[in-house]
């Protein structure tokens, strides 16, 4: 077994954990973050052209000002803005090291990864949802040419690209492709474009499905994927589109078989929700956590960066309420 016992083990270094390695290391704890891919990993693989829909300001952390050159800040500047976060604070960042089970054998927790084994009194689970993609679990959906991550649009220059789905990421993906010459067709399981879309982005959407820019199907859902087409039903009517590429924007969400497996209970409900206490975000086990996006289970517009910091000052409260160190 390893000599040094953390505080606090936080699993995850996207703005969350961040936040709660500050809030531990502010109240003399010590702490270990693992994250199994780079430093804020989602936003790392975020588009690279990506702007934020909060100010910089609002996703400020550790007294560290966010400084951009826009209103809102594009990804390459989040990026930047963090490694500085994680090194003025000299926080304890392991990378590329996934955690594959957290165990309590006694009084302190076991958490072990691929290639080392750790003890800490509290863990802190903050591994937010961006990792697993919603599946529209049709036939042809592990063909090569279909994507459930956008990273830039110059690869689709004169495809045919179908975007399946209508909240912010779908319509920002059709945009930027119709944008740069892709033929873009939208597959929408509803009658409209969603009204949770960005205010500066559902008009020019909606206008571009309008002039027939970007052909919209409505209440339509995909039925099968195949080299050169994509099979629809719309309105009990099967339609056969020509296609090159496919990309399943429908969401995404938590590692729910991690969380299975280290013991955190869910609700039953269709979100899925992590069961916690709201005023400590302990789980039913004794010194285990839960932080940021992860919180809101399938619900992931519940939580997002500007209002989940609040996470990291009360699970370090309740930590230091219950004398550890």
């Amino acid at each position: 077994m390893p000599e040094e016992i953390y505080d606090v083990l936080i699993v995850g270094a996207g703005p969350m954990g961040i936040a709660v390695a500050i809030e531990a290391k502010k109240a003399g704890l010590s702490h270990k973050i693992i994250e199994k891919g780079a430093l804020v990993n989602s936003i790392y693989h975020f588009p690279k052209n990506m702007t934020f829909f909060s100010t910089s300001q609002k996703l400020e952390i550790g007294d560290v000002p966010f400084m951009s050159n826009f209103e809102k800040p594009k990804r390459d500047e989040a990026l930047e803005y963090y490694r500085r976060v994680v090194e003025k604070w000299d926080l304890n960042v392991t990378y590329y090291e996934r955690v594959k089970n957290v165990t309590k054998p006694d009084d302190v927790f076991a958490i072990q990864t691929k290639r080392n084994l750790y003890q800490a009194r509290n863990v802190v689970i903050a591994t937010g949802f961006y990792g697993q993609p919603n599946k529209l679990n049709v036939p042809g959906e592990e063909l090569k040419k279909v994507r459930h991550y956008f990273d830039e649009p110059h690869p689709y220059i004169g495809q045919k690209v179908a975007v399946v789905g209508a909240a912010n990421s779908a319509t920002q993906i059709a945009l930027e492709l119709y944008y740069k010459g892709a033929d873009v067709s939208m597959i929408i399981r509803d009658n409209k474009i969603k009204d949770s879309v960005k205010y500066w982005i559902k008009p020019n959407i909606e206008n571009r499905i309008e002039e027939g820019s970007i052909k919209a199907y409505f209440n339509s859902t995909v039925k099968e994927i195949k080299r050169n087409t994509i099979i629809i039903e719309q309105n009990g009517e099967e339609k056969h589109l020509d296609n090159d590429f496919v990309f399943a924007m429908i969401g995404y969400h938590p590692d729910y078989d991690f969380l299975n497996k280290i013991g955190v209970n869910c609700e039953t409900d269709e979100n899925n929700t992590p069961l916690y206490n709201p005023d400590t975000h302990e789980t039913s086990i004794d010194g285990l956590y839960v932080a940021g996006v992860v919180c809101g289970g399938s619900h992931t517009s519940r939580f997002f960066i500007e209002n989940s910091m609040e996470h990291a000052e009360r699970i370090t409260a309740a930590i230091t309420k219950n004398n550890v160190g």
